[in-house]
């Protein structure tokens, strides 16, 4: 079961990095909302797509390996 939580989370962060990779400007406003004090731009939106993405390959090698 503990398995299944960490494969749901590795989905979730490559699903937001690559929406936040091919669709910026539909992920845009959830941005502005998140990061209310200062105006999101596609610069944040795309390191932050990045970052996701990083992490869910992270994620995957620890799964492959089984140091989870």
């Amino acid at each position: 079961m503990n398995n299944l939580g960490l494969c749901l989370v590795l989905q979730l962060f490559l699903a937001f990095g690559m929406a936040g990779l091919f669709w910026p400007d539909k992920v845009l406003p959830v941005f502005d909302v998140l990061m209310f004090p200062w105006a999101a731009s596609y610069r944040s939106v795309r390191a932050n797509s990045i970052a996701a993405i990083g992490l869910s390959l992270l994620l995957l090698i620890s799964i492959l390996t089984g140091n989870h």
